[in-house]
């Protein structure tokens, strides 16, 4: 019994989430061979996963025909998080940022959200997941730049640009700006897989993952393929972006999903001129965002207000939570605060 055979044998069999064989995802860890015996890990994104019985019997059928039946097979499934090799061994906490819909400002809250969660002296990263219109790289200043990759233990790994504190990798920064992606699902999904695995993330606490808007595969390969710990809801007030966010939820409160919802966040909620700091406008309506969390059963987690100097910054590649003192960055703080508290309680 030869380790390459052993390899080649494993190919045959697939792990249906990310529709390739465990051997081209890595799933196979410290084997070790004996005259009868065989034994490895099996590293799955959740040892709670459904398909680990199915897999782990494949694996001892292929083996003992071809070894025959008096070889032992030892195969110990763990998590991604407590692999020794995985990229995402370090990561402790991954948070999915949620929209029903688009328009709601989802990005900006994921981007000043990771800032003021680095401020705060957690180690953060952001990984934008929205293949379809990536954002990051005008958020952080980084339109130009492309990660640099690093030959570690004869594989090439990529390295996150690391911007304020906080490690940022998106699919914007592979891609030509002007060319837009016209992909099927799986190819999106192929994408997310590699922006997760083939990354070099070191230890992280805080990992926010920028989901497109609504639902769909990206959304449906992050929840079954990785450990998320917990998502957030991003809405504005209008009644018509609220009703999407009925989705959202439910989608994350599904058996075969069970990501618990941390909550829900009201992003322009309200418009301050900076010439009346303490005025307060509530041109998409006041108070619907909390009454549709107390409908979904979440917590409330805070009102981001719309001042003229988040756009501004966002396009500048400045997040606003990066001034001190100013009002909004007073608001993601708190925000951020609240979350840690949460998370802590998760674990």
């Amino acid at each position: 019994m030869q380790k390459e055979a052993i390899l080649e044998l494993l190919k045959q069999v697939i792990y249906f989430p990310k529709r390739d064989n465990i051997i081209n995802l890595k799933m196979i860890e410290n084997i070790e061979i004996s005259e009868e015996e065989i034994s490895f890990n099996l590293v799955f994104p959740d040892v709670n996963d459904p398909g680990i019985k199915t897999i782990i019997e494949n694996c001892q059928n292929i083996l003992t025909t071809e070894f025959g039946t008096s070889t032992k097979v030892n195969i110990n499934p763990i998590a991604q998080k407590d692999s020794g090799e995985g990229s995402l061994s370090g990561v402790k906490n991954i948070i999915a940022i949620a929209s029903g819909k688009g328009g709601v400002g989802k990005s900006t809250i994921a981007s000043n959200l990771a800032i003021s969660l680095a401020k705060l002296g957690n180690k953060v990263a952001l990984l934008d997941a929205d293949i379809y219109g990536p954002s990051m790289p005008i958020m952080f200043g980084l339109e130009n730049e492309k990660p640099t990759a690093t030959d570690l233990n004869g594989k090439t790994k990529v390295n996150p640009i690391e911007k304020y504190g906080i490690k940022v990798l998106s699919i914007g920064f592979f891609v030509d700006p002007e060319q837009a992606l016209i992909w099927r699902g799986p190819m999106a999904s192929s994408a997310l897989n590699q922006l997760f695995n083939d990354a070099i993330w070191g230890d992280i606490d805080y990992m926010l993952v920028d989901l497109p808007p609504g639902t769909g595969d990206i959304h449906l390969t992050l929840t079954q393929t990785y450990p998320v710990t917990a998502a957030i809801i991003v809405t504005t007030p209008q009644h018509v972006a609220i009703a999407d966010v009925k989705k959202a939820v439910t989608m994350f409160k599904q058996e075969k999903i069970d990501v618990p919802v941390l909550g829900m966040i009201e992003n322009m909620a309200y418009f301050t001129p900076a010439e009346l700091p303490e005025s307060k406008y509530y041109i998409f309506g006041k108070g619907n965002a909390e009454e549709y969390a107390k409908q979904f059963e979440i917590p409330f987690l805070g009102k981001i207000p719309m001042v003229q100097e988040v756009a501004e910054s966002g396009d500048a590649g400045k997040p606003i939570a990066l001034e001190d003192g100013n009002p909004v960055q007073s608001a993601y703080e708190e925000l951020a605060k609240g979350i840690m508290k949460q998370i802590k309680f998760l674990n």
